[in-house]
């Protein structure tokens, strides 16, 4: 919090906080002075969010425009042509939603695109920068439904520019090249990670980084991506420092079912390997009818894998489900990609993560992550669900 604004209630200077309001304005005032320095509604809301990670990228993009949550409502019925009514409120809603703390309301695809129109046209109301109706919803893409993420999905892929046509003779030799002559072309830094383990057992795990090139687009994995990133996971799972006798490997959806499938071959001794298909629903998610609990009364070591970890609380709801079948278990949890509070992709500690608070709260025995990765988030190949 920033100490310089004065308390402007009778109960804020009891913890000398500013109030709401003025912390508000504040920080639009910030915004507009990062604009005028970069030129940027876009580079001005990811330095804010660099520095308040608790700032959501829809509020960070108006306040990058320097915006009041009124003027933000002014200016969207301004691109309107004044046809609609919008208040303050309604911008108050979305953004709550964004924070996602359960509250508030999530805006409509159409009413994302007022608003990149509206924040494009910066502090001024004169700019025409292009802002991706992505970006503004970047941590909170998969909160949205699912008929608006493909749609915006489709706009991302619409707006990206042409890939390079390559001779004939060079897209021969790429498709004569193997796997294994570049296996992580889309890998960034490579470093060492303290995460939850077994009582003494190796809690540093190698992980890598997955660099985004279009900051608040998915960044689409290729197979060689997705194949280090499970050798990756088997790497730390042999170096646990004891072995493990899995009994049953669950895969969450499609691609967390891949890569439970690889490493039930490759590391448990081609164990059972169960399915949880998530359905999300108003109140959160739910499992699928399609998923499958294999039988086994006596099953002690169960391993979870899942493509990505980020704000949503799936990986408690799913360890609560198999407690209840397996009640004698240990769980073990192995992600791909796990979401970084901040920019740097390169942490420091574990309780840098997304969603580090939310594994802590599921008492795993253990957790082994690949890679860690920026908002949106990644997708994986052939976008296996």
């Amino acid at each position: 919090m920033m100490g310089s604004s004065k308390p402007t209630d009778s109960n804020s200077h009891a913890d000398h906080r500013p109030s709401p309001q003025a912390r508000g304005r504040e920080m639009a005032s910030m915004g507009k002075r990062l604009w005028t320095e970069l030129s940027s509604v876009t580079s001005a809301a990811t330095e804010l969010m660099a520095r308040y990670p608790d700032v959501p990228s829809l509020q960070a993009y108006r306040y990058g425009a320097g915006l009041s949550q009124d003027q933000a409502a002014q200016r969207y019925n301004e691109v309107t042509g004044n046809q609609t009514a919008l208040g303050g409120t309604s911008i108050n809603a979305w953004e709550t939603w964004a924070r996602g703390r359960g509250r508030g309301s999530a805006p409509s695809l159409s009413s994302l695109l007022i608003l990149c129109t509206a924040y494009g046209r910066g502090p001024l109301g004169v700019a025409e920068e292009h802002i991706s109706p992505s970006e503004l919803v970047a941590e909170a893409y998969e909160r949205l439904s699912i008929e608006d993420q493909l749609s915006l999905k489709q706009l991302t892929a619409e707006n990206r520019p042409p890939a390079r046509q390559q001779p004939p003779l060079m897209a021969s030799l790429r498709g004569m090249i193997s796997v294994s002559s570049d296996p992580a072309s889309q890998v960034g830094d490579e470093f060492i990670l303290s995460a939850p383990t077994i009582e003494n057992g190796n809690a540093e795990i190698h992980v890598f980084t997955l660099p985004n090139p279009r900051p608040g687009q998915l960044l689409d994995l290729t197979w060689e991506t997705f194949g280090y990133g499970v050798q990756r996971l088997a790497e730390q799972i042999k170096n646990l420092g004891r072995r493990l006798e899995v009994d049953i490997c669950f895969g969450v959806n499609e691609a967390g079912l891949v890569m439970a499938t690889f490493l039930a071959s490759s590391r448990f001794s081609r164990c059972k390997i169960g399915y949880l298909r998530c359905n999300k629903t108003r109140d959160g998610i739910g499992l699928d009818d399609a998923s499958f609990f294999p039988a086994d009364d006596r099953a002690t070591t169960i391993v979870i894998c899942d493509f990505e970890v980020k704000h949503a609380d799936v990986i408690g709801y799913l360890t609560r489900r198999i407690r209840e079948t397996y009640p004698a278990a240990e769980l073990y949890f192995a992600v791909f990609g796990a979401m970084t509070k901040n920019r740097d992709l390169r942490v420091n500690s574990f309780d840098d993560l997304t969603g580090a608070d939310i594994m802590r709260a599921a008492h795993l025995e253990a957790v082994f992550i690949a890679a860690t990765m920026n908002p949106p988030g990644i997708e994986p190949p052939l976008e296996l669900r």
